[in-house]
């Protein structure tokens, strides 16, 4: 569950949140907007990235604000561009760098690594320099190094946007197929069909939350 209470936040003068009231049980959640309209804003205060002015942001009863290390073991966070994720030579030691506190062994950080990526499709890329990794790839390793984690919450930053269609609906189908609660920013309306609920935001504020076909209804008027 995460919940957002009277959720406001500016930078400067300008005001990009505000009076932000949810609670987020499903399974499957989009935030959509125009640029500007405060969704990527309000993706970061789920796990403290960004800190709001107002209100309180809660996950699963922990306030983000009071309880950040927590709250970032439980919510992984996937970026737009993948590059700024990606630390280390190889998929591998990029996966396994994710667990450097997890009290493992070098060799069981390997081992749990590899097990991660073989699942998702980059087995016969673990010793593959990260940076020859394609666009998909890259954002399938980036995504990785959240899962091997194993937060409960996954946060995805408009992670569609470097990527061709293909690999779009590639990556958003592996978002259906994982245990974790995901929310998801996105452009991409036409990947959302199969979520469970549509946030759409505008100006800061929470004008249409529905199924994703009325709420995108409502994003396209507002859109004009």
């Amino acid at each position: 569950m995460i919940e957002f209470e009277g959720v406001g936040h500016r930078y400067g003068e300008r005001v990009v949140l505000s009076g932000v009231d949810l609670r987020l049980p499903e399974r499957r959640i989009a935030f959509v907007g125009a640029n500007g309209s405060g969704k990527s804003t309000l993706a970061r205060t789920i796990n403290g990235l960004v800190d709001p002015a107002e209100g309180r942001v809660r996950v699963d009863g922990l306030d983000v604000a009071r309880d950040a290390r927590k709250v970032r073991r439980r919510v992984g966070f996937v970026f737009a561009n993948p590059d700024s994720q990606i630390v280390m030579p190889t998929a591998g030691e990029d996966v396994a760098f994710s667990l450097r506190r997890s009290g493992l062994s070098k060799r069981e950080r390997a081992e749990r690594a590899a097990e991660v990526l073989s699942s998702h499709g980059l087995g016969e890329h673990i010793d593959h320099p990260a940076h020859l990794l394609s666009g998909g790839q890259k954002q399938l390793l980036a995504l990785c190094a959240m899962l091997v984690l194993d937060p409960a919450v996954l946060v995805c930053d408009e992670p569609t946007t470097l990527l061709d269609l293909r690999n779009k609906r590639r990556f958003v189908e592996l978002l259906h197929t994982l245990d974790q609660q995901v929310v998801l920013v996105t452009h991409d309306l036409d990947l959302l069909g199969g979520f469970d609920r549509v946030i759409v935001l505008d100006g800061g504020r929470v004008v249409a939350d529905d199924a994703p076909e009325p709420a995108l209804r409502r994003y396209r008027e507002i859109a004009g």
